[in-house]
């Protein structure tokens, strides 16, 4: 059995694996659990056969150990591999709409992240999470500040202003 494509389905416990020859015929459809698929894999596929996978986080650490020993892999977006799907939405049919999305000539692909990549991508994502809850986290303190005895700015700008100042104690008259 010689794979020249292999499709794979990422789950949280179990990877669906689905592999063609070169006559486009499904010869390899398996369900592996985390422990066997790295093995199974390097196992079973040969040199020169492409893998593929919808692009997430765990496609990435996936890419780069496969990539390690020297397979050619490819991340699809999941809105590309969607349209493949031919029935019912499962692992297996996923896995096989991975294979025969791949294999588009007109087909775009995601590069496989480095760890750097990643990390500096999740700081961008809490940035934007930091940002748009930025008046809930100016107003929040409104209701304990004064009884502290210290005033709370009433919008954004005087925050941000008085963030860099410092909070002030109110002056008794």
């Amino acid at each position: 059995m010689q794979l020249t494509r292999m499709g794979i389905d990422i789950a949280k416990q179990v990877f669906q694996v689905h592999g063609v020859d070169r006559h486009e015929q499904p010869v390899w459809r398996r369900r592996l659990s985390r422990e066997q698929f790295l093995k199974t894999v390097l196992a079973t596929a040969g040199p020169g056969c492409e893998i593929g996978m919808e692009a997430c986080g765990g496609a990435n650490h996936w890419a780069r150990q496969l990539q390690a020993h020297g397979y050619h892999v490819k991340l699809i977006a999941p809105q590309f591999v969607k349209p493949y799907v031919k029935s019912n939405k499962n692992d297996a049919n996923d896995a096989e709409a991975i294979c025969e999305a791949m294999s588009r000539p007109s087909m775009r692909f995601v590069q496989v992240k480095s760890i750097v990549q990643q990390d500096l991508q999740a700081l961008h994502r809490i940035g934007r999470v930091w940002c748009s809850n930025v008046l809930p986290r100016t107003t929040r303190p409104g209701g304990w500040s004064p009884s502290t005895g210290r005033s709370h700015p009433g919008n954004c700008s005087r925050c941000a202003k008085r963030s860099r100042v410092g909070w002030r104690t109110p002056t008794m008259a």
